[in-house]
């Protein structure tokens, strides 16, 4: 009994000199005005600010029309991470999208946005109806 609550108070010593921090450049991404069908991924660069290996265990967004991809490894204290978001820029109009990540920092849970506005299409009759009323 007296090496478990040694272990105990080992671990409890390990866990809370260690701490997991990671600060983001931007922890919101604003695509601007953009083409339908254009390229919607876009990356978030972060950096492990804490002492210990940051771990990634989950993303989820806020809808199916945006996928995050997080790092598969740990990020070493002091070294930068990415986590890659791909917006469906098929869908024209605003959009403001929340991604959330879990991972083993001090505060397990953190938000990112996107947010940007995809054009409509402008058909080649209309291009040309609108060229035309120039000439």
């Amino acid at each position: 009994m007296k090496t478990f609550g040694t272990l105990v108070i080992a671990l409890f010593i390990t866990f809370s000199i260690n701490s997991q921090e990671f600060k983001f450049e931007k922890e919101t991404i604003d695509y601007g005005k953009i083409a339908k069908g254009s390229n919607g991924e876009r990356t978030f660069v972060f950096t492990n600010i804490g002492d210990a290996p940051l771990i990634i265990k989950n993303i989820q967004s806020s809808c199916g029309c945006t996928v995050p991809k997080k790092p598969e490894q740990p990020i070493m204290p002091g070294e930068k991470g990415e986590i890659k978001v791909s917006y469906d820029t098929k869908r024209p109009g605003g959009f403001s999208k929340q991604i959330t990540i879990f991972s083993n920092a001090k505060k397990p849970t953190k938000h990112v946005k996107i947010k940007g506005f995809v054009a409509k299409e402008i058909s080649l009759e209309k291009e040309k109806s609108l060229l035309s009323k120039d000439s």
